[in-house]
């Protein structure tokens, strides 16, 4: 097998915690760090004693040894620094998201495909099992047609000082492109392409300058989605859920990378039977049970069925476990196109554009509301 040489650019904590998850992959080796504050490069000795720690990122994409980077630094940086590896030849791996402008995201993939380089933002929520069998059940209609969904993320701001980066929409872009990309790309998977119908922000109250709260509805093929994402919990109250309603039924799954699923369903014997293959662990209650199908009607169309029943499957206490598996499948996905052209990824340079362009579109719509928000009060006062 080949050995895919990697090198990292931005050795914070997150990095530390994706690259100790790389090298487990087969096939990969770590030879190279760089960040700004030396001594952070220094604690990646510890995956391997023998990297290289680089004073430039000029330096670091002027080795030859090196085939990709990963970039996992604060969002404002990742056009430059993901644009110099591309022109140096080397395939890139980038931390959402792709970056702060649309049109910078989009000229990165162009480069790449120009240059048949690897470039890919790491949204590894399509790695989940879960996110596969609720695409399952949504391509193959076990619930009828999509109505409405929905994300709420209560996020912990307990490690965002007030001066962090994260708070400066000039280096992160704001909560939608920072944080929302991942959960637009998601429901985009799931769905289809979406559009943003409405969004709005607001500042913390006394902190101008921060916004922690933004709100986004997003149109997909008839179907409402709400986004709401709230960085303003102590870490022990950081939670997350997301739904999706059906003609009948709904699906809800927990946390911010799902580990658990809970469906409440009208459905018939071959449906159960799916259900059951899937999740063999799931514990099922049935509300009602009948031999022969039953018909009820909604939004003028009758549905059969057999079993009205709720499903509950997975455990929150393996988030970190599944976190580290997609992080590894996001990489032998991306390792496999390597060396395989033909294969087909879950994850694009696509992804990195679709889910940018409904974070700024939502950005964009939010800050308009802001300011005529803001004038029509100046006047009214």
């Amino acid at each position: 097998m080949n050995t895919l040489k990697f090198a990292v650019v931005g050795a914070g904590e997150f990095a530390f915690f994706a690259v100790t998850e790389f090298v487990r992959v087969p096939g990969v080796k770590l030879v190279g760090v760089y960040d700004e504050q030396k001594e952070n490069s220094l604690k990646f000795k510890t995956i391997d004693a023998q990297i290289k720690i680089y004073t430039s990122l000029e330096s670091l994409c002027a080795e030859n040894d090196i085939d990709l980077v990963y970039i996992a630094t604060p969002p404002y940086l990742h056009y430059e620094q993901s644009k110099s590896a591309l022109l140096s030849g080397k395939h890139v791996i980038c931390e959402k998201p792709a970056a702060i402008k649309l049109e910078h995201a989009i000229e990165l993939r162009k480069i790449a495909n120009e240059r048949g380089l690897l470039f890919v933002v790491n949204l590894m929520q399509r790695y989940n099992f879960l996110y596969d069998v609720v695409k399952e059940i949504i391509d193959q209609m076990m619930l009828g047609e999509f109505l409405h969904g929905f994300f709420e993320n209560y996020a912990s701001d307990e490690a965002l000082g007030v001066t962090h980066w994260f708070w400066d929409r000039e280096k992160s872009g704001g909560i939608f492109i920072e944080h929302g990309v991942h959960f637009f790309d998601m429901f985009s998977g799931w769905l289809g392409e979406g559009s943003i119908v409405a969004s709005q922000k607001l500042n913390r109250p006394g902190y101008p300058h921060i916004i922690d709260k933004v709100h986004a509805t997003a149109l997909y093929n008839g179907g409402l989605v709400n986004f709401y994402h709230a960085f303003d919990q102590p870490k022990r109250m950081d939670r997350q859920e997301m739904r999706l309603q059906f003609e009948r039924g709904e699906l809800t799954l927990y946390e911010w990378v799902p580990t658990r699923l809970r469906m409440i369903a009208l459905c018939t014997e071959t449906e159960l039977t799916f259900f059951r293959t899937k999740f063999p662990r799931g514990n099922i209650s049935f509300k009602q049970s009948f031999a022969e199908p039953q018909i009820v009607r909604g939004r003028f169309k009758p549905f059969t069925f057999n079993y009205k029943l709720s499903l509950d499957t997975g455990d929150d206490v393996e988030k970190q476990d599944m976190y580290q598996n997609l992080i590894r499948s996001m990489l032998q996905d991306q390792l496999t196109w390597i060396y395989n052209r033909g294969h087909m990824r879950k994850v694009t340079g696509d992804n990195a554009v679709a889910s940018l362009k409904l974070a700024e579109d939502a950005e964009l719509r939010a800050t308009v509301l802001q300011a005529r928000n803001a004038t029509m009060t100046v006047t009214h006062e």
